[in-house]
């Protein structure tokens, strides 16, 4: 941690910790009224029409009457952490330094509860800025196991997301997530591997697997989110705390027959977890 009023100079201890001074001194500049209105905006475009990129979004801000530029598009969406969904190499900014896993559900049927998990981060905008949301989700039923807020995208969010899905709902058999820093960083991939969870990460071709978890983000938003203009993150940590047991307990679930999503947690958990 740099100290500024210690003996030893600023410059001294960055060069000890390895850190760019250039980044000590920077103070981060506020984003304005007109790039959050953007980013609303951005976000809505990006639930409608998710195989939009940076070029078909500026187009769509122009239809709306914005004057913007495809860069400050293109900036906007890596601070939103959002991108196109469809078939590419690369579905999320990974970490170069960090371990990759391999797809383990291809041809896998998943048809019980508690066999494979997923997790995503999602961007929600308020009132007067914005934060994340991650969610972790069982595969065979949507239900939402866990969730949290952040206000940056780091790992320690996720890894409390993973740690009270665990400690409610027991183990997956497997989890997967897209190749995104947060799930790779070492401290999301060890409170798996020390309790035999076996890592599944998205790969080239697998974009398909996002649309499950997409479908939540766009129903979060759309029915609470957006309807309800939160002010703050204590306002969105609120209303989502009424908004998940809505979703998992009360509200219909067209693919399931008219079935909530605990109706089919609970009702195709294995006997002997159900037991536990």
């Amino acid at each position: 941690m740099i100290n500024r009023v210690d003996d030893l100079p600023v410059i001294r201890q960055c060069e000890l910790l390895d850190l760019c001074r250039s980044s000590i001194y920077y103070r981060p500049v506020p984003l304005s009224a007109k790039d959050m209105q953007l980013m609303r905006q951005i976000d809505e475009i990006h639930l409608a029409y998710p195989f939009y990129g940076s070029r078909k979004i500026c187009n769509e801000l122009w239809a709306r009457g914005h004057d913007v530029g495809r860069d400050r598009v293109r900036r906007l969406m890596r601070r939103m952490g959002i991108e196109a969904l469809y078939v590419k190499p690369r579905l999320s900014a990974s970490h170069p330094g960090h371990v990759k896993y391999p797809y383990l559900l291809r041809g896998l049927a998943i048809t019980q509860a508690n066999q494979v998990w997923s997790a995503d981060i999602t961007y929600i905008p308020m009132a007067k800025g914005f934060c994340y949301l991650v969610a972790v989700m069982d595969w065979a039923s949507r239900m939402v196991l866990s969730w949290r807020l952040s206000n940056t995208l780091d790992s320690a969010f996720c890894v409390d997301a993973l740690e009270e899905a665990i400690t409610r709902y027991g183990c997956p058999e497997i989890f997967n997530t897209d190749q995104g820093s947060q799930f790779t960083a070492e401290a999301f991939t060890e409170s798996l591997r020390s309790r035999n969870i076996a890592i599944s990460m998205d790969g080239k071709g697998r974009w398909m697997d996002n649309v499950f978890i997409e479908r939540l983000w766009k129903s979060v938003k759309y029915e609470d989110i957006y309807l309800k203009a939160y002010g703050s993150m204590a306002e969105v940590k609120k209303g989502l705390a009424a908004y998940f047991p809505f979703y998992n307990e009360r509200r219909w679930h067209q693919s399931f027959d008219r079935k909530t999503p605990a109706m089919v947690y609970f009702g195709t958990l294995p006997q002997k977890q159900a037991a536990a």
